[in-house]
């Protein structure tokens, strides 16, 4: 294991350490956008075949036309399910051919080879296995450029996999929120409302809840029992119902006021970093599951 020895090796060691893993993560973003664009259009020449072959697509179908299927297609966006089974696949036959290079070499069975590429590929890196270490191998110079390129490609694709898989939990857990909303007796909801302080409950009482990790609050509906009810409510109250709005109208007064307003065209192209910056603002709106019309 090469590590550093002397005290200006370790210091230089951390601030290299500080710009080398932010120009790698920043690399493993750039590769995780650039495969998911490959993969929607993949995806999305194969969906337009298949319209094709059942005739619902005409062959001369152009942008523009009118024609509501055209329209549909392009704003067709593949589902996260299949991109994630496509990334595991991938990384599949990338750590089967890892493993296969490390079991005659390393002298390994191909189950610890398979445990070494996923725990080196997922960058857990535990040390109990570890490539290269002896001191000759035969053809080592082929070997460590092996070693390399299958380190490279398996800790990208498994990379994105993680940043998939992060987005059907994501799915899951705000399905699981919904169902448990739904659960909620209106016995429950109504010991709630008399608890409250000054309260007139009408008739009918609605308490649907958005509940979701996405959002920061609960929106609960005392305030619209109030307002049903013409009883006053304060301000907090009414911040707290109409915050979507002041916020959406806070946001169109700053662009207003600084001249440039947002144009939400989806065919506009995303230039550089505008979709923002991380791992689940570069699939955001790629996806069938994180569009905004969702």
């Amino acid at each position: 294991m090469t590590t550093p020895a002397t005290v200006g090796g370790k210091i230089f060691l951390i601030f290299y350490g500080l710009i080398g893993c932010a120009g790698t993560i920043l690399f493993f973003n750039l590769f995780l956008e650039r495969l998911i664009t490959v993969i929607a259009y993949i995806m999305k020449s194969c969906h337009e075949r298949q319209l094709r072959r059942k005739g619902v697509l005409p062959h001369d179908s152009r942008r523009g036309s009118g024609n509501s299927e055209v329209d549909s297609l392009a704003g067709w966006k593949p589902s996260v399910y299949y991109v994630m089974l496509i990334l595991c696949v991938a990384s599949l036959i990338i750590s089967c051919c890892a493993s296969a290079m490390y079991t005659p070499i390393e002298g390994w069975s191909y189950f610890d080879s398979l445990y070494f590429c996923f725990v080196a590929f997922s960058t857990i890196g535990f040390g109990d296995l570890v490539s290269s270490q002896n001191a000759q191998y035969e053809s080592q110079g082929l070997y460590r450029f092996g070693n390399f390129v299958f380190i490279l490609m398996g800790v990208c694709c498994i990379y994105s996999l993680f940043n998939v898989i992060s987005i059907v939990i994501k799915q899951s857990i705000n399905w699981i929120l919904k169902k448990l909303d739904c659960r909620c007796c209106p016995r429950c909801q109504r010991k709630f409302f008399r608890s409250r302080r000054n309260v007139v409950m009408p008739g009918n009482v609605r308490s649907r809840r958005n509940i979701s990790i996405e959002t920061d609050g609960v929106n609960e509906s005392d305030t619209d029992g109030r307002r049903l009810s013409g009883e006053m409510i304060s301000m907090k109250d009414f911040l707290a119902s109409n915050k979507v709005s002041l916020a959406i109208m806070q946001k169109q007064l700053s662009e207003t006021a600084n001249g440039y307003p947002r144009q939400l065209n989806s065919s506009s192209k995303h230039n550089g970093f505008s979709g923002g910056v991380g791992a689940l603002a570069i699939m955001n709106n790629r996806l069938a599951e994180t569009s905004v019309d969702r």
